[in-house]
């Protein structure tokens, strides 16, 4: 499987956060659309089918993730 650069991953979950907090307030259709395409992005990137599971799994491929962790959902 092709695994996405580390940057790349950082940028998608900090961009997918700021839209939680943006739906949270304001709950448009475009942020939910926008949220949407992150999301599967991120499962895409990530080898996983849901978006909880792809940050997981994106986090943990970001420098600095511990390796011992055993927080990652196994498939």
């Amino acid at each position: 499987m092709l695994m996405a650069h580390p940057a790349v991953l950082a940028r998608l979950i900090e961009q997918y956060e700021t839209l939680q907090i943006l739906h949270a307030e304001k709950g448009s259709p475009e942020v939910r659309r926008r949220m949407d395409d992150l999301a599967y992005t991120l499962c895409v990137s990530t080898g996983t089918r849901d978006i909880d599971t792809a940050l997981i799994a994106a986090r943990h491929q970001l420098p600095g993730a511990r390796p011992q962790d055993d927080s990652l959902i196994t498939l």
